[in-house]
C-alpha cells in the first residue's frame, strides 16, 4: 500500500514516500481558450483574483508569469520522479466551485455546470492540464465535493443538466448534456490526452445525506448507503475510472472540537460509533460495488499528544492507520495520502515527527501487502 503527502511539506524527503498531491484550483482563464502569455491578455474571472492581468491565481502561470504558461504540472511531476526514490503526481483538480464564482454546495451543480460558456472554459482548462501532463505517470483525482453535491439533487444524475456537448464538441460530441455525460466527457479526455495517467473520482461519505463518517445509529445500513453511492458514481463515469477516492474527514478532529465545537471524532477501540470499522465497511462495500480500489486522500495528520493550538490539533487516524493497514487494504485501499485541509489544522512540521517517525518505521518494515 503506498503512502504519500501533501506536496507543500518539507516532510518530503524525509521518508520513501510514494506520492505527492497538489490541487489545481484557484481559476480558469477568461476566453474558450487557455491564455498565450501569462504577462498580457491574461484575466481570471475569480473572486479571489486581483490585480490586472490577474493570470497568478490560474495554474498554467503558477511556475512563474513571465513563462510559457503551462509549465507547472510538468515541472511538478519532475520533481515527484526526480526524487529518491521516485513519487507519482496526483493532481487533484478543484476548479468549478473556485472558478465559477458561484457558492458552494446545489449551485455548483445547478448554476455552474449549465453554464455553456464557463464550462466551455472548464473543459478547455482541463484539456490544457492533461496535454501538460501528456505521456507521462499521474494520479487524477476530479473535482472533490462536487459529486456528493451532485448526489444530494439527484441520485439519478443522469436527470441533472449540465453542458457538455454544449460546451465541448471537440472532445465529447457524443456525449450528453447531463451531469454524468460531464464526468464521463472528463474521464474519457484522460484517455485520449493523458494515457499514461490513472484518473478517479470522490465518493464523498455525505453525499445520500447521511453522513457514513459521523453515524451513531447501529441500525443504519452502511453497506447500502455505500451500494446507492457506487450506482451514482458509475453513471458519472466512475465504471471506466481506476480508482475511486475518499476521506476520512477535511480537518483534524481536534480543529473541529476547539474552533466549531464539533465532535467529529472516530473511536479507536471500535466500541462506540462512528468509528473505524463503519468507515472500512463503507468502504468495501463501494469499492466492491464499483469494481474499483480506493485511495484516502487528504488524512489529518493530528496525533493525541498535541496541544489542540493553531497547527497543532489532536486526530487519530494516523496512529490508527499505520497501527492497522492491514484492515485498510482489506477494506479494498491501495494507500492513504496525508495532507491538512486547511490552514491552522497539523502538517507534518508541527506534529512533532510523528507522521514521519510512522512511515519510516512502515517502510522500514517492508510496508502492507494490498492482498492481506
Amino acid at each position: 500500500m503506498i503512502v504519500g503527502l501533501a506536496n507543500d511539506s518539507t516532510a518530503a524527503p524525509m521518508a520513501p514516500f510514494d506520492l505527492q498531491y497538489q490541487y489545481i484550483s484557484g481559476g480558469v482563464p477568461d476566453g474558450t481558450g487557455p491564455c498565450a502569455s501569462c504577462t498580457s491578455g491574461c484575466t481570471v474571472t475569480n473572486p479571489d483574483c486581483t490585480g490586472s492581468p490577474s493570470s497568478g491565481c490560474w495554474w498554467g502561470c503558477w511556475q512563474d508569469t513571465s513563462q510559457k504558461p503551462g509549465e507547472f504540472p510538468g515541472n511538478f511531476s519532475g520533481t515527484c520522479t526526480g526524487a529518491k526514490p521516485p513519487q507519482i503526481p496526483m493532481f487533484t483538480y478543484y476548479q468549478i466551485l473556485q472558478s465559477s464564482g458561484v457558492t458552494e454546495g446545489a449551485p455548483e451543480v445547478t448554476q455552474a455546470a449549465t453554464d455553456t460558456a464557463f464550462m466551455t472554459r472548464y473543459f478547455a482548462d482541463w484539456r490544457f492540464l492533461l496535454q501538460g501532463i501528456g505521456s507521462g505517470v499521474a494520479l487524477l483525482h476530479i473535482e472533490p465535493d462536487f459529486w456528493g453535491y451532485v448526489e444530494q439533487q439527484s441520485e439519478d444524475p443522469t436527470s441533472l443538466k449540465a453542458s457538455v456537448a454544449s460546451a465541448n464538441a471537440t472532445d465529447c460530441s457524443a456525449m450528453p448534456d447531463t451531469i454524468a455525460g460531464m464526468g464521463q466527457c472528463m474521464i474519457a479526455m484522460t484517455r485520449k490526452y493523458a494515457p499514461h495517467a490513472l484518473v478517479g473520482l470522490q465518493a464523498s461519505a455525505w453525499g445520500t445525506n447521511v453522513d457514513v463518517s459521523l453515524n451513531t445509529s447501529a441500525t443504519l445500513d452502511v453497506a447500502s448507503v455505500a451500494q446507492t453511492t457506487a450506482k451514482f458514481l458509475a453513471a458519472c463515469g466512475e465504471s471506466s475510472a481506476d480508482f475511486v477516492v475518499v476521506e476520512t474527514s477535511d480537518r483534524d478532529s481536534g480543529y473541529y472540537q476547539v474552533v466549531e465545537n464539533k465532535d467529529t471524532w472516530w473511536d479507536a477501540t471500535n466500541a462506540t460509533l462512528p468509528d473505524f470499522h463503519q468507515d472500512f465497511a463503507y468502504v468495501t462495500a463501494l469499492t466492491e460495488a464499483l469494481g474499483k480500489p480506493a485511495l484516502y486522500w487528504q488524512t489529518p495528520l493530528g496525533n493525541t499528544s498535541l496541544p489542540n493550538t493553531n497547527d497543532e490539533y489532536q486526530d487519530n487516524r494516523v496512529d490508527y492507520f499505520f497501527g492497522h493497514m492491514s484492515e485498510l487494504a482489506a477494506a479494498h485501499a491501495v494507500g492513504v495520502a496525508y495532507g491538512a485541509g486547511a490552514g491552522g489544522c497539523t502538517t507534518p512540521e508541527t506534529d512533532m515527527g510523528n507522521f514521519v517517525s510512522k512511515a519510516k518505521a512502515y517502510y522500514s518494515g517492508g510496508g502492507q501487502s494490498l492482498c492481506p
